[in-house]
């Protein structure tokens, strides 16, 4: 692989470095004059793997594609711009992406005036990008989480200048405001309040695809906030890696429960937020959470083991005892509360008896929803050093176990809502049955029901009949 000198490539340890110095904040977005057009008569497509977060710089890619003139479409055999927006944190995620860029092959043949880019966390990693420079000619542009403001730019690099773009870089991050967004719900919304991660877990490659932790000031939340309301949005997830964190790269001693509180305080009808990490969930969180009808009950809450050798070896800050003490506070405070979690399953040397351990604990916890996955290493974090003996069967046969146990647990809670009334924010049609409603409870339940002249974006008060492990069945009334 030739390396140009205008390239900037990916380096995991650069990107793993922490510094006290003050992060840069930039409230003005200025886009080049000569970029300013680059998009007239042409058209894009954003295709999204991965978490929320992904989900909301795809928006804010599709909002500066629109800004300079390209318009969405999903007619991949004429489009212009196909942008792949990268997950990192599993194996089965790279898979995915590319077999998408092997399809897109034909395409690129055929129209060789095509940009094909990758971006987002995959693209954070070295020996991903190092494949695609060697065996996908068709990928034209690659560029990071640290630099999607620079969109403009390096599209008219690769359509003006016919090159292969590459700028990656790894660092800690800035902070970027009033960069353009294009929503695509109409009714929910996402919000940053702040970037990237500074908890190190030694399975997770976030810190370094994501960067320092970061945090958006309360006023310019508050003011994205405000503007969703009022723009009619009914629910807004605010977002980062680990929300119960934020302020604490800040002076001003503001801190989750602060910004939770008067965020609830502008009176959007749904509040909800993640991810969580137990190290960091205070009491005061969980009082604000109590306080604020507006604020759902539903938590995530990430486990990752029930085992207090395995939780040390990843790196997680907490024992399997001071998870249940943080969850049997949520369940005495919050009324009706409801929690999900993530779960690890085969990590390096997970013994029989570690296994137990989690699964012991689900059964004290019993979870309304767990995500549950194999332990899957990722290239440059302290796990995938790790001597493991267990092999793929034993895991996969601990999944399958695992599964059953959460499932048992999830299926009886939903059984509980039978012949009660849940209030539901409606998403639309229901994908598997057309004639049918579909939308979330304030406990975070898929509830799929019938009724009449109802819209997406309404609440409707739903009679549940019948419950499923993973929804919830009913009519309007």
């Amino acid at each position: 692989m030739k390396i140009k000198e205008n390239w900037s490539l990916p380096d995991l340890k650069e990107a793993g470095r922490r510094t006290r110095s003050a992060i840069e904040r930039v409230d003005q977005y200025l886009i080049p004059a000569h970029a300013m057009h680059l998009g007239e008569g042409k058209t894009y497509h954003i295709s999204t793997y991965g978490c929320q977060a992904n989900e909301r710089d795809s928006e804010t890619m599709a909002g500066i594609l629109e800004t300079i003139g390209f318009k969405p479409s999903e007619d991949l055999e004429h489009v212009d711009v196909i942008l792949i927006n990268t997950c990192a944190i599993r194996q089965n995620a790279e898979e995915k992406v590319l077999g998408e860029i092997g399809n897109f092959k034909r395409l690129y043949k055929e129209n060789k005036d095509l940009i094909i880019g990758v971006c987002g966390c995959m693209a954070q990693e070295n020996s991903f990008v190092k494949l695609l420079l060697e065996k996908y000619p068709q990928v034209r542009l690659l560029f990071g989480t640290h630099n999607i403001q620079d969109l403009p730019q390096l599209l008219y690099e690769a359509m003006n200048e016919h090159t292969k773009v590459v700028k990656i870089y790894s660092k800690e991050g800035e902070v970027y405001e009033n960069l353009p967004v294009k929503r695509f719900g109409q009714h929910k919304a996402w919000v940053n309040i702040m970037y990237g991660c500074d908890k190190f877990c030694t399975y997770c490659i976030v810190p370094y695809t994501r960067g320092k932790q970061r945090s958006r000031t309360m006023e310019q939340i508050l003011k994205e906030v405000q503007e969703l309301k009022n723009e009619g949005y009914k629910e807004i997830t605010l977002l980062g890696q680990n929300v119960n964190a934020y302020g604490k790269d800040m002076e001003n001693g503001v801190d989750f429960a602060n910004l939770l509180e008067e965020v609830a305080k502008i009176g959007i009808p749904r509040i909800r937020f993640m991810t969580s990490h137990p190290w960091d969930f205070t009491d005061q969180m969980i009082d604000v959470i109590a306080q604020y009808e507006n604020i759902m009950p539903f938590i995530h809450l990430p486990m990752q083991s029930g085992d207090d050798e395995i939780l040390k070896r990843m790196g997680r800050r907490y024992t399997s005892e001071s998870y249940y003490e943080l969850y049997q506070k949520l369940k005495a405070k919050v009324p009706n509360a409801a929690i999900s979690t993530d779960i690890i399953v085969g990590f390096p040397n997970e013994s029989d008896e570690a296994f137990q351990n989690t699964l012991d604990l689900v059964e004290k916890c019993k979870f309304d929803n767990a995500f549950t996955f194999v332990y899957s290493p990722r290239p440059g974090t302290p796990a995938a050093k790790m001597e493991d003996t267990i092999d793929a069967e034993t895991k996969k046969q601990r999944l399958y176990t695992l599964n059953e146990k959460w499932g048992q647990y999830a299926r009886q809670i939903n059984t509980s809502y039978e012949g009660k009334v849940v209030r539901v924010l409606v998403d639309g049609m229901s994908k598997r049955n057309e004639n049918v409603y579909s939308g979330y409870s304030e406990t975070n339940k898929l509830v799929n029901f019938t009724g009449e002249n109802i819209h997406p974006g309404d609440f409707v008060d739903v009679l549940i009949e019948e419950a499923k492990t993973f929804s919830l069945d009913g009519k309007a009334i």
